[in-house]
């Protein structure tokens, strides 16, 4: 199957909340070996002003990622996740991550580019806060945009 050039232009709307918690932003920090004692103790990251721990800047990926695969898994984007090779990775912070946050986020495919028997498409995720417990009001928290090279046939 090849990649729907008509996929540019699609949005994807916010699906499921993320709730960042406490120790989700301790084990992501050990994992990226974030050491600052922000990410660890509440006390630390309250004597820098924080509301609560706060999380390392890529913990975003994993909001962006859950956004990302609602594309993967759409039957008319025509993407075989096998053939994914993922070419770029960018943040824009509006401002950092703390524990408790609940995310949402919306998915925009920015850009499809045929290239050779594949192509090289582009979203961007819209990354907010819910500040009520509700849809409605929302506080942007990050932008990401990620570039991936879905490879032909033969590639």
């Amino acid at each position: 199957m090849t990649i729907n050039p008509d996929l540019q232009g699609r949005s994807y709307p916010a699906a499921e909340v993320y709730d960042v918690g406490r120790e989700k932003i301790r084990e992501f920090a050990r994992a990226v070996k974030a050491m600052h004692p922000a990410h660890f103790d509440v006390e630390a990251a309250k004597a820098l002003g924080h509301t609560d721990l706060v999380a390392p800047p890529t913990f975003a990926i994993i909001i962006a990622q859950r956004a990302d695969a609602q594309l993967i898994e759409d039957p008319e984007a025509g993407i075989d996740f096998t053939r994914v090779v993922h070419a770029d990775q960018r943040f824009i912070h509006h401002r950092p991550i703390f524990a408790g946050d609940r995310l949402v986020a919306e998915l925009h495919v920015d850009g499809v580019r045929a290239m050779g028997g594949g192509a090289m498409i582009t979203t961007r995720a819209e990354i907010f806060a819910l500040t009520d417990g509700g849809t409605d009001s929302r506080e942007a928290v990050a932008t990401t945009t990620s570039s991936i090279l879905v490879r032909g046939e033969g590639q």
